[in-house]
């Protein structure tokens, strides 16, 4: 059975819609990669999925369970987390205090010390300056610590908006090996990405959107080779 299951939804901002009808399943255990140009609906997409938006119509199914019109809070409890595109910490305190912030959902404070002991051990960087301001911290730092605030909630579904966004190569492929490890502890995640050919390569299956639509799907080896991807997106 699909971990997240979104069917037919509809949804925007006020009168302005942003959504015509998305249908999208992600396998428990995966990695899923949603793809698009600027402006389709990416983020709305994970906005009205994560409870910040409520869909006009459709459904979304979360572990089972009808979770359309639930608020966010209630689904970070479920196990449904968003690591938001740009970074949004709490710039002001600590590396540790955005930390504990993650791990304020009821289903994450028993687990606040392995979980911590988690990202610590991913994100070593982050242990050296737990007692440094987000604000100072450089931006791949600061979205290094944007990923592990997520996983202090202890998710059943991370989604993840741009991860790259504004980075360097570098950091970027520190990060991207950072979410293959993620996703070989049999985590699942949702990962909206500018950079095409990185998501594709380290995921399982993804998802084209287009006009707010559903435009393509199917295994990440498969839109690699399809050519409407590989004009569009990969240049080539």
């Amino acid at each position: 059975m699909a971990l997240l299951e979104i069917r037919d939804v509809h949804a925007g901002y006020g009168e302005v819609q942003i959504l015509w009808g998305v249908t999208m399943k992600l396998e428990p255990g995966k990695l899923t990669c949603l793809v698009g140009a600027n402006g389709v609906g990416k983020t709305t997409l994970l906005r009205t999925v994560v409870g910040l938006l409520r869909p006009s119509s459709g459904t979304i199914q979360f572990d089972g369970q009808d979770v359309s019109r639930l608020p966010a809070y209630t689904k970070a409890d479920l196990g449904l987390v968003l690591v938001p595109e740009g970074r949004q910490l709490f710039t002001d305190m600590t590396v540790m205090e955005n930390l504990e912030m993650g791990a304020t959902v009821g289903r994450a404070r028993k687990e606040i010390k392995a979980n911590l002991e988690r990202v610590f051990e991913m994100f070593p960087r982050l242990k050296e300056r737990q007692h440094q301001r987000a604000g100072t911290m450089s931006g791949g730092e600061q979205q290094m610590l944007a990923v592990a605030r997520g996983l202090m909630a202890a998710p059943k579904l991370l989604m993840i908006d741009e991860l790259s966004l504004g980075l360097s190569p570098v950091l970027t492929l520190q990060l991207f090996e950072t979410i293959r490890k993620l996703k070989q502890t049999g985590l699942t995640i949702l990962l909206v990405e500018q950079n095409v050919q990185m998501a594709l390569a380290v995921s399982d299956y993804g998802y084209v959107l287009a006009h707010g639509k559903t435009a393509l799907e199917g295994s990440s080896r498969e839109l690699v080779h399809n050519t409407h991807v590989r004009e569009a997106y990969l240049g080539l």
